[in-house]
């Protein structure tokens, strides 16, 4: 049902007849609208298409009246009108037509299909031939059907279109195959466009979509080698793409009995070496790289070095240069020119982008506004349209231009910190004033100082070299240090050495090592020194008896971490390293915890750190380059630990009335290291007292003056009073290691975070390239994170 004019055209199917006859029907109409011309129905009885050409004029007249857009009842354009007139009137010569209704030849042999299509840029069709031979070689050549379609009002390439109608042909011979009821023995499908020929012999997955898609479908339904080339004016489908009036329909043999060479033999057909041959990289529809900009051209943020991307984009100036002068292609490595002017395509870009409405302004020789932050520049376009700074040193003509004119860049935006961030690297990494003094010899940095600074602080190499490691708050104390107990109760030890000692006096003594083992009290300060022989378990295991023996079983022993000992010799490190299990199961059989602190974390152990610096003081006073015997040793250890138990626990007060100064000594001396709780004695009259409870109640004096005026002198944090960044988790750190270049330091992310008692964390452990280590704040380096980089 095709609508059309005020006429009817049928195909008479009478079977006691052997030619086919179409009769018609008029209605004149006075006034061709768009309504009567619609409303108004044109039947045909065509199902073979025989008469397409002809009917392909309607299709496109009703094509054109929908396109046009108009009302129902406005007239049509007046060449609508003629060309709608002209077929009209000669549509009744299709009437006199008879088209023979047997298509084979009396006997036939064999019967071949010829399928031809052809595209315009108005319509495509295809039209099929059967081909039949009988036994004397005598050849039939007869039109069986055909198609075509309009094409679509959306413009479409010729080439595509020409697919389009490859695609009809190959689904109307399948179609025509399977409702014919004799065999056929070969098709043969004809084109005249060599891009679809080419394009059957292409990959699909070299092409583009709408092309890969209908070629796919092409070659599922017909054989690829069964294509061939036919020329335009032998190709009776050119019929179908251009329309023909019906009163000529009649007189195109071609029509109706195909090409003239299909008459003679195979030889004489269309050779396929005459076939056009396409270059395969001239073939239009390959896939290529298309790129939509909706956004900048360049994308600085997708850089970090501002010479891979200077790099990138003169590659690309130098293939467009290429592609307009084939003749003068430029290759080889990259010269100074082409930096230079991608250097100055990327300022513009930048420009661009930070001043866009300054610089439109001075293109237009227009006044800038007074708020834009460059007018106090007086800045103008050079040559090359690149925003410069006027300014007042113009006369200096001993400057050079860049110097006088240096250009006008925004430090907010991604090419300027590029650019400082080459710079910087290039001075190898100066600081921030000598960064930007060498910047501004061609450059004007808006807001450069602040870009300076920021470049200089979050470059990894600078911030390795800094080596500024994190200091938190200092922490509350713990209980062991204000409660109330034995001496010695709680204790940390450490160890200090070597000392070089004789075994003998005299001539012919030998040369050994002696080392000095500190055990200090948490709550009181007191201090017990033992001298070691050797670095051995055993000989530690002793000195722990030793002191046990003399001072008391404690609860818990502090220590540093036997695996990572700190200022200290290396015997004593390899000591610990290798007994460390030992010693913790010698004191757990002695009912005694040993805690040990942080790697690399002395200040964690700030007691014991502090006596063995007290206890060396007198050492290297008193020993200077003296070799003593391990019993002279042993007394000058005694010695000293008297005196480091007699200094003040707090400040000494100035009244006269006072009792002696608070020391250490006082709680190591009055009482059994068995004795019990005795009642308090402190408001009982001293007349009234034996010996016994006089010498219990100066004790108790003692445990009142040390909670009353030495524990309040613990609440003053003396330093690491403010509380810095807090790490986060995945944090990018440094693991800052003593006599290793900051360079070497080992990289890693912070995964657990251990806060203390009062919240703030101070230790973390750190995953890196050797597994995971636990490490105190004062050891590691934050780096500089990407929204650091941003501010």
């Amino acid at each position: 049902m095709l609508s059309a004019a005020t006429d009817t055209l049928g195909l008479d199917w009478d079977p006691s007849v052997d030619v086919l006859r179409f009769t018609i029907e008029m209605n004149q109409v006075e006034t061709l609208t768009k309504r009567s011309i619609l409303s108004s129905t044109f039947k045909i009885f065509d199902p073979l298409g025989l008469v397409s050409p002809c009917t392909i004029i309607p299709k496109l007249i009703i094509q054109g009246l929908w396109s046009l857009g108009l009302n129902w009842d406005d007239p049509a354009p007046q060449d609508i009108q003629s060309t709608w007139q002209k077929f009209a009137d000669n549509i009744s010569s299709i009437s006199e037509l008879s088209i023979p209704r047997r298509v084979l030849i009396d006997n036939y042999v064999s019967v071949e299909m010829h399928v031809f299509c052809d595209a315009s840029q108005k319509a495509y069709g295809a039209a099929v031939y059967l081909r039949s031979i009988d036994a004397e070689g005598r050849v039939l050549v007869r039109l069986l059907c055909a198609k075509s379609r309009v094409a679509p009002i959306k413009v479409v390439t010729i080439p595509r279109l020409e697919l389009c109608g490859a695609l009809l042909a190959a689904q109307l011979s399948v179609t025509v195959t399977d409702a014919l009821r004799c065999q056929i023995s070969r098709h043969v499908y004809w084109t005249d466009s060599s891009v679809v020929l080419s394009w059957l012999n292409t990959s699909s997955n070299k092409l583009k979509t709408f092309v890969a898609n209908r070629i796919s479908e092409i070659g599922e339904l017909t054989d690829v080698s069964a294509w061939r080339h036919v020329p335009t004016l032998e190709n009776p489908a050119d019929l179908l793409s251009r329309g023909v009036e019906p009163n000529r329909i009649g007189g195109c043999s071609a029509w109706w009995q195909g090409p003239t060479f299909l008459q003679g033999p195979e030889a004489s057909w269309p050779s396929l070496s005459s076939t056009p041959k396409q270059d395969p990289q001239e073939l239009p529809e390959l896939k290529v790289n298309t790129v939509t900009i909706t956004e900048p051209f360049i994308q600085f943020s997708n850089f970090s070095k501002l010479c891979r991307l200077q790099r990138a984009l003169a590659f690309v100036n130098r293939f467009i240069n290429n592609c307009r002068q084939p003749t003068n292609k430029l290759s080889g490595p990259l010269q100074v020119n082409e930096l230079s002017k991608s250097f100055d395509t990327l300022v513009k870009f930048s420009q661009s982008e930070s001043f866009g409405t300054e610089i439109r302004l001075l293109e237009d020789k227009r006044t800038l506004n007074r708020k834009s932050n460059i007018i106090s520049l007086d800045p103008f376009l050079d040559t090359q349209g690149i925003l410069r700074v006027g300014g007042r040193l113009a006369g200096a003509s001993v400057y050079t231009f860049d110097k006088r004119h240096p250009i006008i860049l925004h430090a907010n935006h991604p090419f300027t910190r590029l650019l400082f961030r080459q710079e910087h690297q290039l001075l190898f990494h100066a600081a921030p004033q000598l960064l930007l003094g060498a910047i501004k010899d061609r450059i004007w940095p808006i807001g450069g100082r602040n870009l300076a600074r920021r470049t200089y602080h979050i470059c990894s190499v600078c911030r390795r070299f800094r080596g500024k490691t994190l200091t938190n708050k200092m922490g509350n104390l713990p209980a062991e240090r204000v409660t109330p107990d034995y001496p010695f109760y709680t204790t940390g030890t450490d160890f200090a050495g070597p000392f070089l000692i004789t075994d003998r006096k005299g001539r012919g003594c030998k040369i050994t090592k002696a080392y000095l083992c500190i055990f200090i009290c948490f709550r009181y300060k007191c201090i017990h020194l033992e001298a070691v022989s050797q670095l051995s378990k055993d000989a530690f295991n002793l000195c722990l008896q030793r002191f046990i023996s003399r001072r008391g079983k404690p609860k818990q022993i502090f220590c540093d971490n036997g695996r990572n000992f700190v200022a200290t010799a290396k015997e004593i490190n390899e000591f610990l390293k290798l007994n460390t299990d030992g010693i913790i199961d010698f004191a757990a059989n002695k009912g005694i915890e040993f805690r040990f602190s942080p790697a690399y974390a002395p200040n964690f152990g700030g007691l014991w750190e502090a006596g063995v610096k007290a206890a060396k003081y007198h050492l290297n006073r008193v020993l200077g380059n003296a070799h003593l015997t391990f019993e002279e040793l042993s007394s000058l250890f005694s010695q000293i630990e008297a005196i480091l138990n007699s200094r003040p626990l707090c400040p000494l007060s100035s009244s006269p009335q006072d009792f002696a100064p608070l020391t250490p000594g006082h709680f190591l001396i009055g009482r059994p290291l068995t004795a019990l709780p005795s009642p308090c004695l402190l408001d009982s009259n001293t007349n009234r007292l034996d010996r016994f409870q006089r010498l219990e109640q100066i004790r108790q004096h003692f445990w009142k003056r040390w909670s009353s005026e030495y524990v309040p002198e613990l609440q003053q944090r003396t330093k690491w009073k403010l509380r810095c960044k807090d790490l986060k988790s995945n944090d990018l750190v440094l693991l800052k290691e003593d006599f290793t270049p900051p360079l070497n330091w080992r990289l890693g992310r912070v995964e657990q975070i251990f806060p203390g008692t009062d919240g703030i964390p101070r230790v973390a452990d750190i995953s890196t390239a050797r597994g995971t280590v636990r490490r105190a704040i004062n050891r590691i380096c934050l780096l500089p994170s990407p929204d650091d980089a941003e501010s």
